[in-house]
């Protein structure tokens, strides 16, 4: 039986360019997405970017460009910042294209169907840069003494003519998925906030705009277009062929995960499901909101000048370093800061001085003592035995946190492999044993080699280019990478490639 996997990030706001915000969401579902595919899964991986809405039409006028070719151009950005951190989509929906605008207003006319949409008129304060509503206990006072919204974004009072979706009805439905099925929403602290949200009471949901043009119409009565959420969200079925459901990609229906940011939780996980619910489609399995970084300690703001581009940070320090620096520095599911201090720190200590110079030692000694070959699995001691036990035990206890979305606690667990793996080669010294017992040397480096190529393997995820180095290095083939093959021991006399660093300790340029 095919066992599916079906991941989304959120689709990014073609407002601006892409940060390192929506770097680290992409790079962890690309991290899952990748796990998943060495662990054997049928993995669809969705990504793309939301292009209608007020702010949009905005940004193209403040440029002089039209809507269209303004969101052409900020998707090919995005496209781009994709391809520089290697991220392994399966498909880029775009809200666009035509195939996404039938499958928003199919299921508009399946909700209108069911009874869930109304026509009636929407009075209240708007805040365009949310393009959300806000309830007047909602609003906070603005350093100006003005009232705004809780994120800070500027309100006006709007009237206008309105088609609604009955999100009210939905409360107790919504509890009662809460209370039923815990993983929902993840983390916990964010499960008890939309909670809590929830049980004060839903209004119903303003679903159209007629203040402005650039949108779906709403079948029936184009003078209003689709708001924005209920457009974005359709993505996620979209691109699986909805409302067709002999669609081939309707078979990863529903989605395992949807990853989010914090900020636009309470859409993935109040409005989504009931809407689904609404339309009578099975519910996504989880809603995992993640943190926010910091810049240097500082909130991440077009105003403060300190908006980082992942691109820079990869031109500055290779991208498997900053892949591996997102998903080790944050423990996932909080905020952290990205200090340049602290990727130097990840660089050198864990990957210089604990991967890569374990694998360079074990590997230069394979090349001077070994002639170049894989030695043969010999007799093992009771710390080969132990050392290798807990190798082989890394695939499945990582699957457990990749599930769970703990993708820094699946890293810690690599490296306690890896400190393992060092105090090994330090206790056993192959390097003596070279003239007191050179069958003992061999049989080390093999359980050093066997132990490094699973290490390898569950890190590809993270840092493909880098591990697909090591895995040449250690006479891994293309064929004998994912999980299933570490089943089977790599043939002894195996001509290894001549060693070369894979980690590099990076050294800060002189000033000139």
């Amino acid at each position: 039986m095919t066992r599916r996997y079906y991941v989304t990030t959120p689709i990014y706001y073609v407002n601006g360019a892409p940060h390192i915000g929506h770097a680290y969401t992409s790079v962890a579902a690309d991290a899952i997405a990748r796990f998943k595919r060495l662990a054997g899964f049928d993995v669809f991986f969705l990504t793309g970017t939301d292009e209608h809405g007020q702010k949009v039409e905005q940004a193209a006028e403040a440029k002089g460009m039209q809507p269209q070719a303004f969101a052409d151009a900020v998707a090919a950005d995005f496209r781009d910042m994709y391809d520089t951190m290697d991220i392994s989509y399966d498909d880029f929906i775009r809200t666009t294209e035509p195939r996404h605008v039938q499958a928003a207003q199919a299921l508009w006319k399946k909700l209108e169907e069911n009874g869930h949409i109304y026509l009636g008129a929407y009075e209240g304060w708007y805040a365009t840069r949310d393009e959300c509503f806000y309830g007047e206990e909602e609003l906070i006072d603005g350093p100006d003494g003005r009232k705004v919204a809780p994120t800070g974004a500027a309100v006006e009072w709007v009237k206008e003519p309105s088609y609604f979706f009955n999100l009210s009805k939905f409360g107790d439905r919504l509890l009662e998925l809460y209370e039923t099925r815990p993983g929902f929403i993840e983390p916990a602290s964010r499960r008890n906030e939309v909670k809590s949200f929830v049980k004060q009471g839903l209004r119903d949901l303003s679903v159209s705009r007629t203040s402005f043009n650039w949108g779906i119409p709403v079948p029936g009565d184009p003078k209003h277009v689709m708001y924005v959420w209920v457009d974005a969200l359709a993505n996620y079925l979209s691109t699986v062929g909805y409302p067709d459901e002999t669609a081939a990609r309707w078979a990863f229906w529903p989605p395992n995960l949807h990853l989010v940011g914090k900020d636009i939780l309470r859409f993935h996980a109040i409005y989504w499901p009931a809407l689904l619910m609404a339309a009578d489609l099975p519910l996504p399995e989880r809603v995992f909101s993640h943190g926010w970084w910091t810049i240097e300690g500082q909130k991440m703001s077009k105003s403060l000048g300190n908006v980082v581009d992942p691109r820079d940070l990869v031109k500055t320090f290779g991208l498997d370093a900053i892949r591996f620096f997102l998903m080790r520095e944050m423990p996932f599911g909080g905020d952290s800061d990205l200090s340049r201090r602290a990727i130097i720190m990840r660089m050198n200590v864990e990957l210089a001085n604990d991967l890569g110079n374990l694998a360079q030692r074990t590997l230069s000694q394979v090349a001077r003592n070994c002639e170049g070959k894989l030695p043969a699995q010999g007799k093992q001691t009771d710390e080969d035995r132990e050392l290798l036990a807990t190798a082989s035990l890394l695939p499945d206890i990582m699957h457990q946190q990749i599930d769970r979305q703990a993708l820094t606690d699946a890293l810690e667990e690599v490296w306690k492999l890896i400190r393992a793996c060092n105090a090994y080669i330090d206790h056993q010294a192959p390097w003596k044993l070279k003239k007191t017992d050179p069958e003992r040397m061999a049989d080390v480096l093999r359980v050093l080699a066997d132990a490094l190529r699973i290490i390898a393997t569950v890190l590809q995820p993270y840092m493909p280019g880098s591990m697909d180095r090591m895995l040449t290095q250690l006479g891994v083939e293309k064929g004998e990478r994912d999980f299933a093959a570490l089943d089977t021991p790599l043939p002894a006399g195996r001509a290894l490639p001549k060693p070369e660093g894979v980690f590099p300790r990076y050294e800060e340029p002189e000033a000139s």
